[in-house]
């Protein structure tokens, strides 16, 4: 018996590894939730990562748990607050109107971690609204990267990546409709997979969220245990708007097949107006060369479509719903609609964006995105997974994609040159990973991996190549 885990243990192992020693008896799940309590207590104060524990909870959930009952129970974890209810407790969305009332019921996914066995033991930091790709919401505080704590750790779950990084759990919810998994992920050398669009439900309150750019997925150290939380996550809702494609096999039995020898189209840039930092680009260089090690074909190659009208199709209907949100918030918290000072200027620029734009524009960039989409899924059929760099720079210091000294759409431009590559597998609903596989001047730099829609067994099965070639586990803060 280990008896009472120590940290640096703890942090020793990946989810799938501490779930055995539940499994077995060495540990129990009463052990892990305080291993990470006391992980919290030593890291969080100078990450913030946190906005809420629950530590008598999660107290509770693990004398509740079952050993062995699934590959992750006992595990600690954490729900970022954004998106997902668990009963009892508030969900914020990192916003100081919606920190006190406790939700009801419980979101699906989250539903199916505790069915799981996994131990919730507070609620990570997000952007207000999930509006951004740094984690420092104007109401509450910063998120700060563990690689470097005058940088950010990514947005919008950068409370997750930054709580996973620094070994508190040893994996956390995330959610992503532009980019919010892989982009922390990035930032703070994490395994990131933006699941296929229906893969993991949204409800059951919510059908879609973000005309369906947006779903939920997680961040983790280890490629096994972002494809053990999928199969916990993953399947159908009745009522669900949208059905990913069958899954063959579990994530976590499928990972270990060889894909094959694959055709692999690689982009470093954007486009000529947003070109990448050297460090990103050689990142994604960096990982072709590995993946031809692998024995795959990697060749120069990129979807054709109009780069400008995407990202203003996107702006305008991400618009759309945060006008619609900052109402809902407001009318619930005040009973009255949004005024200007309720958010922070850059989520009331986008509300206000999709406001003057209108329901047409909604509309039109909706179809746009479609478009998109096929244009996408034509390409990879005869390409079976497309390269880029996750990120077009590296993390930059705390304040930088939050500066609004140069008016707010100056802000807006800043962060999409910074993540100019993220949200087309969100408008496709096709998956994407990014992955640890390059360090910059101490800094971890993503590669990203995007795939046909449900082919997440494929993204798993080369990460799991990547992974194995060269190991990242070990490469801590």
């Amino acid at each position: 018996m280990l008896g009472a885990m120590k940290v640096p243990e703890y942090a020793r192992f990946d989810a799938i590894a501490l779930a055995r020693l539940v499994a077995t008896g060495e540990v129990s799940a009463r052990e892990l939730v305080e291993a990470a309590l006391t992980g919290l207590d030593a890291h969080d104060p100078a990450l913030g990562a946190l906005v809420r524990r629950h530590d008598e909870l999660a107290r509770r959930q693990a004398e509740a748990v079952s050993p062995g009952s699934s590959p992750l129970a006992g595990v600690p974890t954490l729900l970022k607050d954004l998106g997902v209810r668990l009963a009892g407790v508030p969900t914020g969305n990192g916003t100081r109107h919606l920190q006190n009332g406790a939700s009801d019921t419980s979101s699906t996914c989250v539903q199916r971690l505790l069915d799981a066995g996994l131990t919730i033991v507070g609620q990570s930091n997000t952007a207000e609204l999930g509006l951004s790709y740094t984690t420092e919401p104007k109401d509450l505080f910063p998120t700060r990267n563990p690689w470097d704590r005058t940088r950010t750790a990514g947005g919008s779950s950068g409370g997750s990546a930054a709580a996973v990084a620094a070994g508190i759990v040893p994996l956390a919810h995330a959610s992503d409709g532009g980019g919010s998994i892989r982009v922390p992920a990035s930032c703070c050398g994490l395994v990131g997979l933006k699941p296929s669009r229906g893969r993991v439900p949204v409800g059951p309150v919510t059908g879609e969220a973000w005309s369906g750019l947006a779903g939920n997925g997680v961040v983790s150290r280890s490629v096994r245990d972002t494809a053990a939380a999928l199969d916990v996550m993953a399947g159908w809702e009745p009522g669900d708007p949208y059905a990913a494609p069958t899954q063959n096999a579990p994530y976590l039995t499928a990972m270990d097949h060889a894909p094959g020898r694959l055709r692999i189209a690689l982009s470093t840039d954007w486009s000529a107006e947003l070109p990448s930092a050297p460090a990103c680009r050689a990142a994604a260089e960096d990982a072709g060369r590995l993946l031809e090690n692998l024995g795959h074909i990697v060749a120069p190659a990129a979807p054709a479509f109009d780069r400008d009208a995407f990202r203003s199709a996107f702006l305008d209907v991400v618009g759309a719903h945060a006008f619609t949100d900052l109402n809902a918030i407001m009318q619930a918290a005040a009973n009255r609609r949004w005024a200007p000072g309720d958010f922070a200027p850059a989520v009331e620029a986008i509300a206000a964006h999709g406001r003057d734009a209108g329901v047409e524009a909604h509309l039109h960039g909706r179809e746009t995105l479609q478009r998109t989409a096929r244009t996408v899924g034509r390409f990879l059929v005869d390409t079976d997974l497309f390269l880029t760099p996750t990120l077009a720079q590296l993390p930059p210091k705390l304040g930088v994609l939050d500066d609004e000294s140069e008016g707010v759409w100056a802000l807006h431009a800043r962060q999409g040159a910074f993540s100019p590559f993220t949200g087309l597998a969100n408008a496709t609903g096709e998956p994407a990973i990014s992955l640890p596989l390059f360090w910059s001047d101490g800094l971890p730099v993503g590669v990203m991996l995007h795939a046909p829609l449900g082919r997440e067994d494929r993204l798993l099965q080369v990460a799991r190549q990547c992974e194995q070639a060269r190991p990242w586990f070990d490469a801590r803060p």
